[in-house]
């Protein structure tokens, strides 16, 4: 590891990792975040050894072996955080080798919670908003993000090292949570900034830090262009997804609505219950997925006097 500079923090610093993965949406957070915080460098390892190529590269007929992937550490002290990139993931016993690694160089800070991120494929267009589900590696971290407004991952697996990290650091007693915004099922293959906004804004609202989302949101506003044209081909060649993606996937008798979003709709009763004003958000919800009329009957009973 090369250390760059010897960082002292006022308080237990949060860290936010992440590699690319589907959508990119994990390092499109972190990245931004990282610049809109003006975070400095302090650390860096170095990847020869964990790094074994599979291929190589040929340009204009030369062949070379691809450059070794970056993986840094950058800290920043308002608010306190460690923020960790690497622009490659490593799989296999290296990939485990990596984790250790990034978890003794960090455990000397006597961190706070680690959060990663990632990307969750769903039936949807681009013309919603995406979601914000969370899966974490002890159950009071879970209850505290639901709290907040987490709605719990449906069950299956997170491929890759934001997903690996939290079974390695389980072990190690470290509390981690991996924060995954939703993206349209065509768009795995493609940078998914919408996601990662709603991530930035998120994990912001969960550390009580404000960040300018400008930029962010003029990138999303860019691509929409793109997912639009992307769309309307899917129309044109593939017509039985036409419903899918108007409305995706909305009628709850056939279980075409996500388990995930019944939950959050049950949590969203319960929060304007305790307060009407939120009331709002839920109505929102429901009339997202056309559920307002299945539930308006117990919608409208919030605002009755007791």
């Amino acid at each position: 590891m090369k250390m760059f500079e010897q960082v002292q923090f006022d308080s237990n610093p949060t860290v936010l990792a992440a590699w690319p993965g589907m959508g990119n949406v994990g390092l499109i957070a972190v990245d931004y975040l990282r610049r809109k915080l003006d975070s400095k460098i302090f650390a860096e390892i170095d990847m020869t050894p964990f790094f074994i190529p599979d291929s190589i590269l040929v340009k204009e007929g030369i062949a070379q072996l691809p450059e070794i992937p970056t993986s840094i550490f950058y800290y920043s002290k308002d608010p306190d955080l460690i923020i960790f990139e690497s622009n490659s993931q490593v799989s296999g016993r290296e990939g485990i080798l990596i984790i250790k690694t990034i978890l003794d160089i960090i455990m000397q800070f006597h961190i706070g919670h680690i959060f990663t991120f990632a990307a969750f494929a769903h039936p949807m267009s681009h013309r919603n908003n995406s979601d914000v589900l969370g899966t974490c590696n002890t159950e009071r971290l879970l209850m505290s993000l639901k709290e907040k407004g987490v709605v719990p991952m449906p069950d299956g697996y997170i491929a890759g090292l934001n997903g690996l990290l939290l079974g390695v650091a389980a072990s190690r007693n470290i509390n981690v949570a991996c924060l995954l915004g939703t993206i349209p099922g065509y768009a795995i293959n493609l940078s998914y900034p919408k996601a990662s906004l709603q991530i930035v804004k998120f994990i912001s609202e969960i550390l009580e830090f404000e960040i300018d989302i400008t930029e962010l949101e003029q990138g999303v506003a860019d691509m929409d262009q793109q997912f639009e044209a992307i769309e309307e081909r899917i129309r044109e060649f593939v017509p039985s997804v036409n419903r899918g993606l108007d409305q995706e996937m909305s009628d709850i008798e056939d279980e075409k609505v996500p388990h995930y979003i019944m939950n959050k709709i049950e949590r969203l009763f319960d929060e304007a219950r305790k307060d009407r004003s939120k009331a709002a958000f839920l109505k929102e919800e429901l009339d997202r997925w056309n559920l307002f009329e299945l539930y308006e009957n117990r919608f409208l009973d919030l605002f009755k006097d007791k």
